[in-house]
């Protein structure tokens, strides 16, 4: 009789399975036109995605072409690998491995400095008890995000600014290390320097220290969300048992904060060697040849042999092949550090 059942129960979860697969697109038609609104919004991102990030894939087979401007990507004929072994080994091998050096180091700055900063700031708002007084804070630090880059980089230049005799006065950064000694006076003039920004040595705090600035209030929006969805009930538990405002950020706000943590940490060091060349370019000096050994990174580097005409067609497809190389570090340091995530704290981003 039991076996009667066994065999009954069977034969109805494979009727229920059998009818879920026939109404299987029923289903989801139901749920596209009960839902459509919230679809439509996805329409706009689906076309960016393949205007921005898949179209431009079909570029990349230029890296393994030789590049001729009259012809398109298709029209041109096969070289292989060669210009991977002409930007690994070759003519723009000393190139490449210094702008990707320079954009390693520049990025792990970033993340060593520019990933706690957000998480400092959102605890601090978190414990502003006046909702008023909180958001004037939240809002003063969001506001430099919505600054373009070439508005930073303009305040930036003049607060570095040399001057030049009486006509104009040197910025307030150039005085200050004036003052402490760290740069020196032009011979020649009278109130001159040679400015922070000549400096190639001062270009990487600099561009940190901005890029902090400009990113870190609006980068705690996440983490002061993560905060608040921590129950209060943690907290008094915590305070009965006599812990103190750090043990509970320690014990209480961390843990609860873990998954976000985690989420957002596996998404930078994805973005690790993803530098933007717009600010780099607009801050330092690509006539000097000490700036460039210390602020070339990949993608000014990619700009300078595209756009110089005497560099040949060559250097356009091994920019192609650098940019290619730049973007499979990234993926595979995006898939490392989410499968040790995922086998340390259970939480990953896929």
């Amino acid at each position: 009789m039991q076996n009667v059942q066994v065999v009954d129960e069977q034969q109805r979860r494979e009727a229920i399975l059998d009818q879920m697969e026939r109404t299987k697109w029923k289903r989801i038609a139901y749920e596209v036109k009960k839902d459509w609104r919230l679809y439509l919004l996805l329409v706009p991102l689906l076309v960016f995605m393949l205007l921005f990030k898949y179209l431009p894939i079909y570029g990349t087979l230029q890296g393994f072409k030789f590049y001729s401007p009259a012809n398109g990507v298709m029209d041109n004929y096969w070289t292989g690998l060669y210009y991977v072994k002409e930007l690994f080994t070759g003519q723009g091998a000393q190139e490449f491995w210094r702008a990707f050096r320079n954009t390693f180091v520049t990025s792990m700055y970033g993340l060593v400095f520019g990933f706690p900063i957000p998480i400092i700031l959102a605890l601090l708002f978190s414990e502003i008890k006046v909702s008023w007084a909180r958001s004037v804070f939240q809002v003063c630090t969001y506001l430099p995000k919505f600054l373009s880059t070439v508005v930073v980089t303009t305040i930036v230049a003049l607060w570095c600014s040399a001057g030049s005799g009486d006509l104009t006065q040197p910025g307030i950064l150039t005085k200050i290390f004036l003052q402490f000694g760290w740069i020196d006076y032009i011979p020649g003039t009278t109130n001159a320097s040679g400015g922070v920004l000549q400096y190639a040595k001062f270009f990487r705090p600099i561009y940190q220290i901005t890029n902090v600035w400009q990113d870190a209030g609006y980068g705690s929006i996440v983490y002061f969300a993560a905060i608040m969805a921590i129950s209060p009930t943690n907290y008094e538990a915590a305070k009965i048992d006599g812990a103190s405002k750090l043990q509970e950020i320690r014990y209480v706000t961390f843990p609860g904060m873990a998954p976000t943590l985690s989420i957002m940490l596996i998404m930078r060091i994805g973005q690790i060697l993803n530098i933007g060349y717009e600010k780099v370019m607009l801050l330092y000096d690509r006539t000097d040849d000490t700036y460039i050994e210390t602020a070339d990174v990949v993608s000014t580097l990619i700009y300078r042999w595209k756009s110089d005409a005497t560099a040949g067609p060559a250097f356009t497809s091994m920019g192609v092949v650098a940019d290619l190389f730049n973007s499979l570090i990234a993926m595979v340091l995006v898939l490392g550090s989410n499968a040790i995530s995922r086998r340390v704290s259970d939480t990953a981003l896929f």
